[in-house]
């Protein structure tokens, strides 16, 4: 597996496996911004882009993982955990956070598995369905 930023020429293939970019023209514009921003990664098995992963630091100058999207077909494979620990690798803060519905248990299990605490959550976003804010120390404050 390959794990590295997204280039420009990766943006069709991503927006060919995720399901809301088919039917949604800003999650399309958001998957090219991220790509021109530098924030996308991206992994790769057999030359074939097969998850994607956005990092920034919009969430109070923290680390912000704002989106993870593995293929249906490579789920639960390892490839997910792989992007995040690349992310907690190039993040350039202390904390990162990120966040997931209530209903998404894999993701839930997946932070879990990988040390993320749970922070917090934010109500109204779905209805019915909230957010759950999710925290992982990277390094000691002082380094």
């Amino acid at each position: 597996m390959e794990l590295r930023i997204a280039a420009k020429t990766d943006a069709d293939a991503i927006i060919a496996f995720d399901h809301i970019a088919a039917s949604d023209p800003a999650r399309v514009q958001f998957i090219h911004n991220q790509i021109k921003s530098g924030a996308c990664y991206i992994a790769m098995i057999d030359a074939n882009v097969v998850a994607y992963a956005v990092l920034n630091y919009k969430f109070y100058d923290n680390g912000w993982i704002e989106m993870l999207y593995v293929h249906p077909r490579f789920r639960c494979q390892g490839i997910g955990s792989a992007l995040i620990r690349h992310l907690m690798n190039e993040c350039r803060t202390p904390k990162l956070f990120t966040s997931t519905n209530q209903s998404n248990v894999p993701m839930q299990r997946l932070l879990a598995t990988l040390g993320f605490d749970r922070s917090g959550f934010i109500e109204n976003l779905d209805e019915g369905d909230p957010e759950w804010v999710y925290f992982k120390r990277l390094r000691d404050h002082a380094t």
